[in-house]
């Protein structure tokens, strides 16, 4: 029996492990280990180092506008060799503005990926749907590999999917608001019935936060504020990546059920010793 038993256990922890070590997040043809993606925003070299060292990030965005925000600082600088830089069209408020935010990111040598922002409204920074999709499909048309960042909805996820995008990026809630989920079920809708990759983006504020997306099903977390603002930053980019882990590894293993009512006994009710 305990040979069994053994046996039994060797096999669980052999398919775990095999599960954990190929489960690769593929994203316009390259393939990462991490789920956790560093919007770079608020950006300091302690942030980046710690995001790299501490949360194990394989990519970080950077807005191209802000890549040489002083005289003698550049961004670049401290994103380390072998990270994917994911420049970002923050500023842009037409589709127009932001592929040409694009153009200029490759031709500064940031590679073919970037993430559409497109926001006329500097109050809350709510992300223009139609003109997104518009810009999605001529970058796409022009080989970036296109993450358009969107208000959760189901039509313009599908319009995306069309327009040729890698992937989608439904806000949580508010950029830098440390809100979390206030989306949770129309973000919900898009990992349910959208076929791209769903990287949940803005107002993650906590590591428990990040681990709900993961256990819905979303693809990865970006995350900016929440790391930035916290008291010890890479103790914090730690909790992140261990919250993505969990969160996805419940995923992959299938959460238990939920009872509407009632309740249901972990141990048999019968069988009891009597005197």
């Amino acid at each position: 029996m305990p040979e069994n038993l053994s046996d039994q256990k060797g096999k669980i922890m052999s398919e775990f492990n095999k599960t954990d070590t190929t489960d690769i997040f593929t994203l316009g043809g390259r393939e990462f280990s991490s789920r956790f993606i560093l919007g770079s925003g608020k950006y300091s070299m302690e942030l980046i180092r710690a995001a790299v060292e501490h949360a194990g990030a394989e990519i970080i965005t950077l807005a191209v506008r802000r890549t040489n925000t002083r005289q003698n600082e550049n961004i670049l600088d401290y994103i380390p060799a072998g990270v994917t830089l994911l420049p970002n069209t923050s500023g842009a408020r037409d589709a127009k503005e932001a592929v040409r935010i694009a153009r200029m990111s490759r031709e500064l040598g940031c590679g073919d990926f970037v993430k559409v922002e497109i926001m006329k409204d500097s109050k809350y920074l709510l992300p223009d749907n139609a003109e997104t999709v518009r810009a999605t499909a001529q970058l796409a048309d022009e080989g970036f590999v296109v993450l358009p960042y969107m208000y959760p909805d189901l039509y313009t996820a599908r319009d995306l999917v069309r327009a040729g995008a890698a992937a989608v990026m439904p806000l949580a809630s508010p950029i830098g608001s440390n809100k979390g989920l206030a989306t949770r079920e129309f973000i919900q809708i898009l990992i349910d019935e959208t076929d791209l990759p769903v990287i949940v983006d803005a107002g993650i504020g906590r590591p428990s936060q990040a681990c709900e997306a993961m256990e819905m099903g979303a693809a990865a977390i970006m995350a900016n504020t929440a790391i930035a603002t916290a008291g010890n930053i890479p103790v914090m980019a730690s909790a992140f990546k261990k919250a993505v882990e969990a969160g996805r590894s419940a995923y992959l293993a299938g959460l238990g059920r939920v009872l509407e009512r009632g309740a249901s006994a972990s141990d048999p009710l019968t069988g009891f010793l009597r005197d």
